[in-house]
């Protein structure tokens, strides 16, 4: 088979190929840190004024496997029309992307909470950010400790 420019399938797979593995070997991006995260969560809430609780976050202090660390969450609210959670995010200070989830609530949900298994590339903190209905911002931090087959790290 020829294609328009006189390649055969062959070589144009071969080059294909050969782009392909260029981008698994190039570089990964910098890993995230605080002031990443910081940056996000002003993107998103702008100088809003961030308090301590009402989410209780439930992750492992030490996590055999970095890439399925159980993540699970609730946010104290009474989920009325009048008093609801609106959103909660994720944030990790060690992943190359800072932002590892996010949750959109409705009043029509019985409960703000979740549980979903995130990936954590080392030891680092883990920030949920969120957002009442009447604008109000709450926040909770723990670190997580990623550890290789259990002997630290």
């Amino acid at each position: 088979m020829t294609f328009i420019t006189g390649a055969t399938r062959r070589a144009f797979l071969a080059t294909a190929g050969g782009g392909l593995a260029a981008l698994v070997v190039a570089p990964t991006s910098a890993l995230a840190d605080a002031k990443m995260v910081a940056d996000e969560i002003a993107k998103l809430y702008g100088s809003k004024s961030i308090k301590e609780g009402r989410i209780k976050l439930d992750l492992p202090s030490i996590a055999e496997n970095g890439l399925v660390v159980p993540l699970s969450f609730e946010v104290e609210s009474p989920m009325t029309e009048a008093d609801h959670v609106k959103s909660v995010h994720f944030f990790a200070e060690g992943n190359p992307n800072p932002q590892v989830a996010a949750f959109t609530f409705t009043p029509f949900a019985p409960k703000a909470a979740a549980s979903i298994r995130i990936r954590l590339a080392k030891t680092q903190n883990i920030v949920a950010i969120a957002e009442m209905s009447n604008g109000d911002v709450y926040k909770a931090t723990k670190e997580v400790k990623v550890t290789i087959g259990g002997c630290g790290g």
